[in-house]
């Protein structure tokens, strides 16, 4: 499984960033991407940060 952030619909509200840090992060032109892997430590915040989304632009899908 990996996240995947719709950079198009991003609004850098950075809640996935604060949610989970560990996957999500902020590229040169500030909006959210998901850097990092996704984990059995860390899959319940990823899950987290995709379903508290504002703008509905983060997916969990299979790698």
């Amino acid at each position: 499984m990996k996240a995947v952030v719709d950079k198009e619909g991003c609004i850098s509200c950075g809640l996935c960033v604060s949610t989970c840090p560990e996957v999500f992060d902020f590229d040169e032109e500030g909006l959210a991407e998901a850097s990092g892997k996704l984990t059995d430590s860390n899959f319940a915040a990823a899950e987290s940060a995709r379903s508290s989304c504002p703008v509905e632009v983060i997916s969990i899908v299979a790698e």
